[in-house]
C-alpha cells in the first residue's frame, strides 16, 4: 500500500487475505484476576491440585475455562510435588560369606532380552552359592511371584530346601506371596540393599557368563529356541566348564570333592 499506492481493498485482494485478518490486533486477556485467585487458593488449600481448583472455580460460577486456568496454574509453578511411596523396608548389609556346603545359600536374579521380532522375555536364574552350580533358568515373557515359587518348588523336590535365598528387591521378590512361601518352608529371604548389586556377587557373575555365552551370542526366533539352548548350556556349565573360583573344577566336581 505504501510502495505502490494501492488501497486496502486492492492490496488485500492481491495477496489473497481478508481485510479482517489484515486489521486484526492480538489481544492478550488480563490474567491478573485469575493469578490472584489461584495464588490465594494455593495458600489456603495446600493440598489442592489443578483439578480440584478447576472444579472449585466452576462451582463459584467463574467464567474462566479449564485450559486458561491450567496455563496460568503452570506459569505460576503451583504444581504439586508428589512424593513417591517408599515400599521397601530398610535393608541391612549382609556379608557375602562363602557357604560350607550345598543348599546352605542360594542366589537368584532376573535378566532381560528380546527375540528377533523385538518381543521381550525374561529369565529367572537360580544358583547354589557353594559350588556355583546353576540350578535352574526359567524362561518366559512374564515371571511373576507365582512362577518364582513354582520354580523353587520344583528345585526343592529333587534337591532339598535351602537355608536362605539371596535376592534383590524386585516387585516379585518382595511380594507377600513369596514371603508366605518362605515362612512355610522355613527359608530365610536375604534381600540386598537397593542399588548394591555387589552384595549379590555370585549370581551377578553368573549373569555375566550367561549373557556373553548365550544371550549375546545367539539370535532367537522364539522362546522354544531360548529354552532348548539354555538347557544344553546349563549342562555344559555344570559338568564341563571349569571355574577359576572353584580351583579349576566344574561345579559337579567341586561339590563331590569339597562338600
Amino acid at each position: 500500500m505504501q510502495a505502490h499506492g494501492l488501497s486496502e481493498r486492492q492490496a488485500c485482494r492481491m495477496i489473497d487475505i481478508s481485510r479482517t485478518v489484515m486489521r486484526y490486533q492480538k489481544k492478550r486477556p488480563d490474567d491478573q484476576e485469575i493469578k490472584r485467585v489461584l495464588l490465594d487458593l494455593a495458600e489456603r488449600k495446600v493440598g489442592w491440585g489443578l483439578g480440584k481448583m478447576v472444579k472449585y472455580l466452576r462451582n463459584q460460577k467463574q467464567p474462566w475455562n479449564h485450559k486458561r486456568i491450567r496455563r496460568i496454574y503452570c506459569a505460576l509453578h503451583l504444581n504439586l510435588v508428589l512424593k513417591t511411596r517408599k515400599r521397601l523396608p530398610k535393608r541391612t548389609l549382609q556379608p557375602l560369606v562363602l557357604p560350607e556346603t550345598t543348599n546352605q545359600s542360594w542366589s537368584l536374579d532376573f535378566m532381560r532380552d528380546s527375540l528377533m521380532n523385538g518381543r521381550p522375555f525374561r529369565t529367572l536364574n537360580i544358583i547354589d552359592d557353594f559350588n556355583r552350580e546353576a540350578l535352574r533358568i526359567e524362561v518366559d515373557v512374564s515371571l511373576p511371584a507365582g512362577r518364582v515359587i513354582q520354580a523353587l518348588d520344583m528345585l526343592i523336590t529333587w534337591r532339598g530346601c535351602p537355608q536362605q535365598i539371596r535376592m534383590d528387591n524386585g516387585p516379585e521378590l518382595i511380594s507377600r506371596q513369596l514371603a508366605c512361601w518362605a515362612k512355610d518352608h522355613q527359608v530365610k529371604l536375604v534381600h540386598i540393599q537397593p542399588g548394591k548389586p555387589a552384595q549379590n556377587a555370585y549370581i551377578e557373575r553368573f549373569n555375566r557368563t550367561f549373557r556373553e555365552e548365550v544371550l549375546d551370542a545367539n539370535l532367537f526366533q522364539n522362546l522354544t529356541e531360548v529354552r532348548e539352548l539354555t538347557d544344553r548350556w546349563l549342562e555344559e556349565y555344570n559338568a564341563v566348564r571349569p571355574h577359576d573360583a572353584l580351583r579349576g573344577l566344574t561345579p559337579y566336581q567341586y561339590a563331590s570333592q569339597y562338600a
